[in-house]
């Protein structure tokens, strides 16, 4: 049976999760300039993220042949998503501060497909239908402390946390079928895998104000760690605009997965735009 197009993206999700694999979101947030020794401040982010998904494998192939590599289009992740949630809280008192930053997407396609067949002249029908259907989150929390820097209009936090990546992937099958009018036995079922890695972090994020009145900005962020998976890290730069109310940025993000020896995802990349607001208080 040839495998549809498009299940492209939850197939190469099903693949990942058997593979114990594991990113993120994480984040471009701003952050607000001067602090009081006593004030908290705190804000909120609401962002779209939309990557392409590479990254290679050790499945086992004919030989001769390379191992099936892993690429996802964002258009392809449009057309089957179900639920998406992006968004990231940030508080800070003095020089200290926290965040904490969760992408949750669900996921899901079916393929249904029917054959016509004949036995000793006896006519016949098979019809199958396929449902997958892939969850996945990405957490990360951490610490910040707000470094001092010669120059007021440049910000800079380091950091120190860490990330979790689940996903869980379910596939369904319904079989049926006739033998010219009798019903053929059905066939039914569902399975299900999930997985879960989690990584140490460290990392810097920041920014720096320009223009008339320091209404713009670009925003920065790069972490990386290690754990459950040998090295992970993650780079994000953009164009941000203040108003009264929050902040506008747009971004780009590169996250990068690279797993333990003798895993059947051996990396694994997202990389794409993003948008987000950010509402502070």
């Amino acid at each position: 049976m040839n495998i549809p197009s498009s299940f492209k993206f939850s197939l190469a999700a099903l693949a990942t999760a058997g593979a114990a694999l594991a990113p993120a979101v994480s984040h471009a947030q701003t952050q607000p300039a001067a602090m009081g020794a006593s004030e908290w401040k705190t804000a909120l982010t609401l962002y779209a993220y939309l990557p392409t998904i590479g990254g290679s494998t050790s499945f086992p192939t004919l030989p001769g042949n390379p191992s099936p590599s892993i690429s996802v289009d964002g258009s392809t992740i449009i057309d089957h998503l179900k639920m998406t949630f992006m968004g990231s809280l940030d508080i800070h008192n003095g020089k200290w501060g926290a965040f904490t930053d969760i992408l949750y997407v669900d996921i899901g396609g079916n393929k249904s497909k029917t054959r016509d067949f004949s036995i000793d002249g006896v006519p016949g029908t098979l019809s199958g239908d396929l449902s997958l259907d892939v969850k996945g989150t990405l957490w990360t929390l951490a610490g910040e402390y707000r470094m001092a820097t010669s120059d007021p209009a440049f910000t800079v936090d380091v950091l120190a946390g860490a990330r979790m990546f689940n996903m869980k992937n379910t596939l369904g099958w319904n079989f049926t079928g006739t033998a010219g009018s009798h019903p053929l036995a059905g066939r039914s079922g569902s399975t299900a895998v999930s997985d879960t890695l989690w990584d140490a972090i460290v990392g810097v994020k920041g920014n720096y104000t320009f223009g008339a009145e320091r209404q713009w900005f670009v925003p920065f962020y790069f972490d990386i760690g290690t754990g459950q998976s040998d090295l992970t890290y993650q780079i994000v730069g953009g164009i941000g605009y203040r108003y009264k109310w929050g902040d506008v940025v747009a971004a780009w993000r590169y996250i990068d997965y690279n797993m333990k020896s003798g895993s059947a995802i051996q990396s694994m990349n997202f990389n794409g735009p993003m948008i987000g607001a950010t509402w502070r208080w």
